[in-house]
């Protein structure tokens, strides 16, 4: 057996310290890889997955906007007709750059378009639609975003197309511009009526 020398229990004592210094340092280049590797993947990150696709919408009871002359929105609103259901707020800039698109959305008979306010007042929404214009066919209040968190949403303005039967066939996260109304909703909407 060899015996360490004296100037061995230094240096090995040493070369730990610099492994542990280093570690935060390896750890930070790990996680630096994965977060480059993903944002270099092309996927859309707008396009989040929704465990609600394919089944049942969830049950809608929400009191109508009061002053907007739109009913209440409720599951009755939406059966029997394929339905796109937007959140939106007057606070939210983006809900503004796609309303344009569910103004023109509106105009299709085909299509029912609805609105949950979500945690907006009430005055600030009428505000927001007046200035607008109004697409939806109802209107319900979420004030408290319980209805929100039931349908999974991440974020507003975000939007569901609901088939007559009830059944979600596709989810947006985000706004809709100009590319994704035309490339993602209505070949959606197109696919709704060939089926």
């Amino acid at each position: 057996m060899t015996q360490q020398s004296e100037h061995d229990v230094p240096a090995a004592k040493g070369r730990a310290r610099y492994l542990i210094a280093a570690l935060p340092l390896v750890l930070f280049g790990g996680l630096a890889a994965v977060f480059m590797t993903q944002l270099q993947s092309g996927r859309d990150v707008s396009e989040i997955p929704s465990a609600l696709l394919g089944t049942k919408a969830p049950a809608l009871e929400l009191a109508a906007l009061d002053g907007s002359e739109r009913p209440a929105l409720t599951t009755a609103a939406i059966t029997g007709k394929l339905t796109l259901v937007n959140v939106f707020a007057s606070w939210c800039v983006p809900c503004r750059q796609e309303h344009p698109m569910l103004l023109e959305l509106s105009k299709d008979p085909r299509v029912n378009v609805v609105g949950i306010n979500y945690k907006d007042r009430n005055d600030n929404a009428l505000r927001f639609l007046g200035e607008l214009g109004n697409p939806y066919a109802a209107i319900g209040v979420d004030p408290n975003g319980k209805a929100a968190i039931d349908w999974g949403v991440y974020g507003i303005p975000e939007s569901y197309l609901v088939g007559p039967d009830g059944t979600i066939l596709y989810k947006k996260v985000g706004p809709f511009d100009p590319e994704s109304f035309e490339t993602q909703l209505m070949p959606a909407i197109e696919k709704a009526f060939a089926n």
